[in-house]
């Protein structure tokens, strides 16, 4: 697979969607997140790096270690951004697996394939990189036997819809895990969160000329679910069970959400 390839693929004929109303929100559109993050695509790996000090690595590995997926597995990594959860779901999976990495951005579908060709384990073999929708999964039901989502479920313009595709997609008893920074009911939580956002991490953002692309991050959480309304919404798609896991203090978590 070329460095810029990755395939886009339509809904399946046929295929079943989910009829239960949606939640939608007025914090950009879905152009202008797309368009935000083929921006920030080229320095995002740097970055993620420089502002999280490299914890987001561990938090990684737990959404994967979370999300249940085992050797063999065809397994969905969700709004998989430059691939950090795709090559450590590859890595669980093995040669035998298959693993998908679905995003809406081509830039950042792009990054993920160089990455690709850069790594030299047999397993990253495995990985497909396909341009999509959350919102519009083109994969039949009960297709996957685990999904991992990174920093996706708060940018999508429709947590509902995108909760309900992921748990049609998956298997019966299989697990999603999405990770995500944390909206806290505390308000020291919140402000150190908020303080790190407005200190660090646009100032930092700002030297690579993207200040307007990680201000959008404060009002982002600002307009996100809770860990108790995340766990609400997974079990209103469906799901059996819920749990919501605070880490770092807070300032992150991951809901873990079993059909």
């Amino acid at each position: 697979m070329a460095a810029s390839s990755h395939l886009s693929l339509r809904p399946l004929p046929g295929q079943k969607r989910p009829i239960f109303r949606s939640i939608r929100r007025p914090v950009l559109c879905a152009a202008d997140r797309q368009a935000l993050f083929n921006r920030i695509a080229p320095v995002y790996d740097n970055l993620n790096d420089m502002l999280s000090l490299g914890q987001h690595r561990i938090w990684k590995r737990m959404a994967v270690s979370w999300s249940g997926a085992k050797e063999g597995d065809n397994v969905l990594d969700l709004c998989c951004g430059s691939g950090d959860l795709a090559f450590l779901l590859s890595e669980k999976v093995g040669p035998n697996g298959k693993v998908i990495g679905l995003d809406f951005s081509k830039e950042q579908l792009s990054v993920a394939s160089s990455r690709q060709h850069l790594r030299s384990k047999a397993c990253y073999n495995n990985i497909k990189w396909v341009e999509g929708s959350a919102l519009d999964l083109p994969f039949s039901d009960c297709y996957f036997d685990a999904i991992t989502m990174g920093y996706g479920l708060r940018n999508v313009i429709d947590f509902r819809t995108a909760m309900e595709e992921m748990y049609r997609v998956l298997k019966p008893g299989s697990k999603t895990s999405v990770l995500d920074f944390n909206k806290s009911t505390g308000t020291f939580a919140t402000s150190i969160q908020e303080w790190m956002i407005d200190n660090v991490v646009v100032p930092v953002a700002t030297g690579y000329g993207l200040e307007k692309e990680y201000k959008y991050l404060k009002s982002s959480i600002q307009e996100f679910l809770t860990g108790t309304d995340l766990e609400k919404l997974a079990l209103e798609a469906g799901f059996a069970n819920a749990k919501h896991f605070e880490i770092s203090g807070g300032l992150m978590g991951n809901l873990v959400a079993t059909r």
